[in-house]
């Protein structure tokens, strides 16, 4: 699973659907949220945030240009490839945080990719999942609480 940490910047709503733009580092990232009520009441803006999705839903595209309906379209760098008979995984680098690519051999061999190739991360909106983080206070600021007690 990837796991990129964000902020949240909106969250629009239509009945039980939610749209969300998450801040991940400098990259405005959406997750549509079905069933939004019930996810929404704990995500609100400003709020420290997970943005999660599978290692399958991230196409990767080189040379991409034009529009095109995806939503989240993140620059990254090859690290490593592992290439097996059917699937191949990529490991990228996003801005200092990991990703993790799994695609099919054949796209992998179409695309000639290569290590230290820079190519777009693609991942539908609807793959994202978005879960608040938990807010922890630092050790140094319990123990000194605990004293006044």
């Amino acid at each position: 699973m990837n796991k990129l940490q964000g902020k949240l910047q909106a969250v629009q709503t239509a009945g039980s659907i939610a749209l969300a733009d998450i801040d991940v580092a400098g990259d405005i990232m959406s997750a549509l949220l079905v069933d939004g009520d019930a996810q929404t009441a704990q995500l609100q803006p400003g709020a420290a945030v997970l943005v999660l999705f599978q290692e399958t839903e991230v196409s990767l595209a080189k040379n991409l240009s034009g529009l095109i309906s995806l939503r989240n379209r993140l620059r990254v760098r090859i690290t490593q490839i592992d290439k097996g008979a059917i699937l191949t995984r990529a490991m990228l680098d996003f801005r200092g945080q990991q990703l993790v690519s799994i695609i099919t051999t054949r796209s992998a061999q179409r695309l000639s990719l290569e290590v230290g190739d820079e190519v777009e991360a693609l991942i539908k909106a609807n793959e994202v999942t978005v879960v608040a983080q938990e807010v922890r206070q630092p050790v140094l600021s319990l123990v000194a609480n605990a004293g006044q007690a």
